[in-house]
């Protein structure tokens, strides 16, 4: 069906570069949430284009928007209202199937806890999104071993959580959202249970990366992990009120 199409559009929006059109794409989103006769508006009428390659940081604090904004971007959620576009596919128009499948393709989570299994290699905690993308067998394991030597785990493979430190156990988490070769990396509060060493460490992989050509995409309220990001956009009551 046509409304369901998941390539890129060739029209319509392009980036500042006009090659390609932007990966993320929204239109006055709001988000209203209802408790009681109270109405929240937790998004209000935000519009933002991030293009492929773009390195960014959405900063607030508490109660800003900055979780509604990254659940929206993420695929995890859906606005009240407005546009958003994912790849140039239109996540308004997507079947939950199908905005499955444009997630599990297009992004990479990861997590402030790192939400490792407890007692399961490095090798296979990084499968495990494969076999959502249907790799199984050798090819799935070498596309883990892979990621893993591109974090720097090359020689933990077989380690399981409790065998790492807190740095090593992100990479891991890292790792597994690279797997499925995603255009976007949205990371939430990536470094707020790492000591602040272990966390520069991080953040210097999340460099490499961008200059690698990958999205990335912080939410964070710590200013030294917004400080990586070539691009800043700060929420106030569900607004954007910076874009730097």
């Amino acid at each position: 069906m046509e409304r369901e199409r998941m390539q890129p559009a060739q029209n319509g929006h392009h980036s500042a570069t006009d090659q390609a059109p932007p990966v993320i794409h929204a239109e006055e989103l709001t988000k209203i949430y209802h408790m009681g006769d109270t109405e929240v508006r937790a998004l209000d009428g935000i519009s933002l284009t991030i293009a492929r390659g773009d390195y960014l940081a959405i900063v607030g604090a508490s109660g800003s928007g900055k979780s509604t904004l990254m659940n929206i971007i993420g695929l995890l959620d859906r606005p009240t209202s407005g546009v958003f576009r994912l790849a140039g596919a239109d996540a308004g128009q997507l079947s939950r199937d199908r905005m499955a499948l444009l997630r599990n393709r297009e992004i990479g989570f990861v997590f402030q806890r790192f939400n490792l299994l407890p007692r399961t290699s490095a090798q296979r905690q990084v499968e495990v999104p494969l076999f959502y993308a249907d790799v199984t067998g050798q090819a799935a394991a070498k596309r883990a071993k892979d990621a893993l030597e591109r974090v720097g785990l090359g020689s933990r493979l077989r380690f399981r959580p409790d065998e790492l430190s807190g740095g090593q156990q992100q990479r891991v988490a890292i790792a597994r959202a690279l797997v499925t070769q995603p255009s976007i990396l949205l990371a939430d509060e990536p470094t707020g249970a790492l000591d602040s060493k272990t966390g520069a460490d991080v953040m210097a992989l999340f460099d490499d990366l961008n200059q690698q050509g990958l999205t990335v995409i912080l939410v964070t309220h710590d200013a030294r992990v917004a400080q990586h990001a070539h691009r800043r956009i700060t929420l106030s009551d569900g607004v954007i009120v910076s874009d730097e």
